[in-house]
């Protein structure tokens, strides 16, 4: 469907025109999307950052979230998240250590300033593709509290269902493709390698 993050990240900026010149705030949820929110953030005329979320893991299923927690310490927690063993001791635990990855985070990608200030600003949340969904969540949960004029999620691809949640919580939600038949984020992409902490440092530091 994608060539890569590099072709998606195009065709999300054409569908993102309207906002061309009116300076929108283009936060990537790291790592995978911060290649991709750079590409957006030129092609619009506006501002690079970073939103910091983890997902929950479930228990003996690292790739599979239960839940999601933001940079402040609110947590999403997913209706199913009991039926894989995630009682609240567990959930108490894996939010400890995604604290900790998202605290060691901002320390690494931002260490000299703190987070662009989003209120009044017209803020485009990028991800290069949702599942679940519960990253994007909490990440639109915690924006909608520095009070944007307008908070966008806006992805390659998601599973109609997944977009359901988040538009509860966006005021538009850009999404180029929802199959029907999704299992994972990278049966979409030609090419999706992994995107490391130093290729993000590297493009914070060229925003």
């Amino acid at each position: 469907m994608f060539r890569d993050r590099e072709d998606a990240a195009s065709r999300l900026a054409e569908r993102l025109q309207a906002y061309r010149g009116k300076n929108p705030l283009i936060l990537a949820i790291p790592r995978g999307a911060v290649p991709m929110a750079r590409i957006i953030a030129d092609q619009l005329g506006g501002e690079l950052d970073v939103v910091l979320v983890r997902k929950l893991r479930a228990p003996q299923q690292p790739e599979l979230a239960i839940g999601s927690v933001n940079e402040s310490g609110w947590t999403y927690r997913s209706d199913y998240a009991e039926l894989y063993g995630a009682d609240a001791a567990y959930i108490a635990s894996e939010k400890r250590a995604q604290m900790e990855t998202i605290r060691r985070r901002r320390a690494q990608y931002t260490p000299i300033r703190p987070p662009i200030d989003t209120k009044g600003r017209i803020v485009i949340v990028i991800d290069d593709g949702l599942a679940t969904g519960a990253t994007m969540i909490s990440a639109l949960h915690g924006l909608r509290v520095g009070k944007p004029a307008k908070l966008i999620c806006a992805v390659p691809v998601a599973p109609p269902d997944t977009l359901d949640k988040v538009a509860a919580l966006a005021d538009e939600v850009v999404c180029l493709e929802a199959p029907l038949f999704f299992q994972a984020v990278g049966q979409f992409y030609q090419h999706f390698p992994q995107v490391d902490d130093d290729q993000v440092i590297e493009i914070l530091k060229g925003a």
